[in-house]
């Protein structure tokens, strides 16, 4: 009986070892087969925290981040100049955000005029843009993504025509009509309450019409407070659904322009609200 076990021990070891073996030559021969689960599994996590961290920056770009570019603004002859340059004078290497290098947002200083422009680059570090402003006061809004180097988006002040007077503030009145039409088509903001220091949910209901892709996202959403000077910038939370999530840090009254595509044209709609 001793001697059965003993044999059956020994065989076990035996096997053991065989197996052991034998997956050392398999590993040794495909090493790419571990590696390539690997690489893959890493992949997907990356891609979900870009994704995430998309939102993020557009929620609130570079809030909290010490800008290592300094944009400069200018207009003349119907045309907006960008010039970048980082903390060492050299033009940056930009990456492509929502399928452009840059987005510039232009807002009268009294909140009434909007414009969502994309200028190309027209030299290092020069980017331009044809645009018919008004004469009077703006404030434009550098919305980049610098390759390896820190950025926050900050309002630089801009003068059209005549207008070189400084504003005196807005007086912004909270919306009771949360529809708004454009161009035929109807977009209501369902959400009616915005608490400070908690996240919001933006719903709009676009009244059964599935908005088309604009920019690589179903809508975009720009925010700005009534001086101007908090930038916020979201994306939609899923690609089919016009819901929106951002955090507002003090409360008071912003404006907000939610741009969605109907029928080939891009539509922004206005909605002022009260952050309690």
């Amino acid at each position: 009986m001793k001697k059965s076990i003993m044999i059956w021990a020994v065989s076990a070891i035996v096997y053991l070892g065989i197996v052991i073996a034998g997956y050392s030559v398999y590993a040794s021969i495909n090493p790419k087969s571990e590696e390539s689960n690997n690489h893959t599994t890493t992949e997907q996590g990356e891609e979900n925290m870009n994704h995430q961290h998309s939102h993020q920056d557009y929620e609130n770009h570079g809030a909290n981040t010490t800008s290592e570019v300094t944009p400069k603004v200018s207009y003349a002859n119907g045309e907006l100049t960008i010039e970048l340059k980082d903390k060492n004078n050299h033009a940056p290497e930009l990456e492509v955000s929502h399928e452009k290098y840059m987005h510039l947002i232009v807002v009268s200083s009294d909140l009434k005029e909007y414009h969502h422009l994309h200028p190309e680059q027209n030299g290092e570090g020069t980017y331009q843009v044809k645009a018919n402003l008004a004469d009077n006061s703006y404030k434009a809004f550098v919305d980049i993504k610098p390759k390896g180097i820190q950025y926050a988006i900050k309002p630089i002040e801009l003068h059209a025509g005549e207008a070189h007077h400084a504003h005196g503030g807005n007086e912004l009145v909270p919306d009771t009509d949360f529809t708004k039409t454009i161009n035929g088509q109807a977009v209501e903001l369902t959400t009616h309450s915005f608490e400070v220091n908690k996240e919001v949910t933006l719903n709009f209901d676009v009244k059964g019409e599935k908005p088309e892709e604009y920019l690589g996202a179903l809508g975009h959403v720009v925010i700005l407070d009534e001086d101007g000077e908090k930038f916020i910038h979201v994306h939609p939370v899923s690609n089919d659904k016009t819901v929106f999530q951002t955090q507002f840090d003090k409360p008071g009254i912003y404006k907000l322009w939610a741009e969605f595509k109907f029928h080939g044209q891009v539509n922004a709609y206005p909605f002022v609200i009260e952050v309690k």
